[in-house]
């Protein structure tokens, strides 16, 4: 007899329906509004840089899908012991990438592509780690593909480039980032 949980299906359903909510207008209702400009900003910022507004939303969408999930998981206590230890280095890492995302915006002559590149190949291996066991091969490849998209060295190099079309957005970023520092959210 195969065990079932209605708890289970329940999450499962929850971050089905969740992950095809993620469109803009849907953002503002699980995002609030600091994070929202973040992301509208980041949606910028990878339009501008690939000149693929399909491309742009795609990354923005796919990191809203993981956000939500690995919400939906947290929300559910689906990690175990070690998974939770994983989360606090995620959640550490991540605050320290936003914080050298700051510095390297503030203080002049001080971006290291190479230093962002691999907080956030850090990060991505931390968050892989995290849901391996409970996120689909699909949203796996969506967390790889966020975290490549703007590790990209050439993306980074635009975007910390003070003479460049991205420089404010990348301003805005680093403002909202900084609030949501202050507000314990990152």
């Amino acid at each position: 007899m195969e065990a079932f949980s209605s708890k289970d299906m329940a999450m499962k359903a929850q971050k089905k329906i969740l992950s095809h909510m993620a469109s803009k207008s849907m953002v503002h209702m699980f995002i609030d509004d600091n994070s929202s400009e973040v992301l509208d900003e980041l949606y910028r910022v990878s339009k501008e840089h690939t000149g693929n507004r399909n491309e742009a939303q795609k990354v923005v969408k796919n990191m809203i899908k993981i956000a939500v999930k690995v919400g939906v998981l947290f929300r559910h206590d689906k990690f175990n012991a070690d998974e939770l230890s994983v989360a606090q280095d995620f959640r550490k890492k991540l605050h320290h990438g936003a914080m050298t995302a700051i510095s390297f915006q503030e203080v002049e002559f001080t971006f290291d592509k190479n230093v962002m590149m691999e907080l956030l190949a850090e990060c991505r291996d931390l968050l892989l780690k995290l849901v391996e066991k409970h996120l689909t091969p699909k949203s796996l490849d969506r967390i790889r593909h966020v975290f490549n998209h703007y590790s990209d060295p050439e993306l980074l190099t635009h975007l910390y480039d003070p003479k460049g079309t991205l420089w404010p957005n990348l301003g805005k970023i680093c403002s909202g980032l900084n609030r949501m520092i202050e507000e314990g959210k990152l």
